[in-house]
C-alpha cells in the first residue's frame, strides 16, 4: 500500500497568484526560466491536470504538483 501525496498549504496572503509566480514563491522552483521549461514540458499540474499556461490565475485551494511535491494555494 503507498503513502497518498503529502500536501503544504502555501499562504499567498491574497486571493490568487499567477501559476508562474506561484512556482517560484512556493520553492517549487528557482528561477523563471526554469517554471518556463517546467511548464513548457508539461511537468506542473494544477489540480491533477497538466496545465502549460505560466500566467494562469490560481485560485484559494488549487492545488499545483511538480516532481512528486504537492502545494496548495492558501489565503
Amino acid at each position: 500500500m503507498t503513502n497518498p501525496t503529502q500536501i503544504t498549504d502555501v499562504p499567498i496572503g491574497g486571493e490568487g497568484i499567477r501559476l508562474g509566480q506561484f512556482l517560484k514563491f512556493a520553492g517549487l522552483l528557482d528561477s523563471g526560466g526554469d517554471v518556463k521549461a517546467a511548464i513548457a514540458d508539461g511537468a506542473v499540474r494544477v489540480n491533477g491536470e497538466i496545465d502549460r499556461r505560466r500566467g494562469r490565475q490560481l485560485q484559494l485551494d488549487d492545488v499545483v504538483s511538480l516532481e512528486g511535491r504537492s502545494v496548495r494555494v492558501r489565503p
